[in-house]
């Protein structure tokens, strides 16, 4: 499958890419700066396709056969630019799936985003999260929505927890780790229509993911 990963440039979005590239999948990087063509490239994408989430994206779906939207505003930007990427984009890049008639849609969400009244310091982000997710379920797509905890930037440790929603949260989880979930569920049937949360844990992904 060629399989369009949206915000390509992020740590998650390139260890996914590096994930899909030890596959029969071929990773189309979507980057709205090409001067990260060449190391995309290097992270294992089979093309990189020049697309800004604020514009027009309908082009990035040509030829595509699934995607994962990896793409965020990150931490130093406003509530603005969470608006404007984590749910606007999001729900832009599903439309124009839906156009393209790209029928697999991964989403990388965000743990908490089940009830975002429950957080205070980043509330309007996982409100942009669940609005995003919301209008992902509504699509028609196959989707999966995959909602990791605490990031950090250790090893990945090939386990994880895995539920629909965690009720014990004492662990994080590597962004390796997220990647390599986001990069094994693209072609898995039994992912299809799940929404899921992880963080690190005593299961080796590919058990986890074959029981969800």
């Amino acid at each position: 499958m060629n399989i369009l990963v949206v915000g390509a440039n992020g740590n998650v979005a390139k260890q996914a890419i590096k994930e899909l590239s030890k596959s029969d999948h071929k990773a189309v990087a979507m980057i709205r700066d090409d001067k990260q063509t060449e190391s995309l490239m290097d992270a294992g994408a089979d093309r990189v396709v020049i697309a800004d989430l604020e514009e027009n994206i309908d082009h990035a779906f040509d030829g595509i056969d699934a995607v994962i939207f990896a793409a965020g505003s990150g931490g130093h930007t406003g509530a603005d630019k969470t608006i404007l990427i984590d749910m606007w984009g999001a729900m832009k890049a599903v439309d124009a799936a839906k156009k393209h008639k790209v029928d697999r849609f991964v989403l990388l969400s965000s743990m908490g985003t089940v009830d975002p009244d429950n957080s205070d310091r980043i509330k309007h982000y996982l409100v942009a999260k669940k609005i995003a997710d919301d209008h992902l379920k509504q699509s028609g797509l196959n989707y999966t929505i995959v909602r990791p905890g605490t990031l950090t930037d250790d090893e990945a440790l090939g386990k994880i927890k895995l539920e629909q929603e965690i009720e014990v949260r004492d662990t994080t989880i590597t962004r390796a780790d997220v990647a390599k979930v986001l990069a094994e569920v693209v072609d898995r049937v039994n992912t299809y229509g799940k929404t899921f949360e992880i963080l690190n844990g005593d299961t080796p992904i590919n058990d986890a993911l074959d029981r969800v």
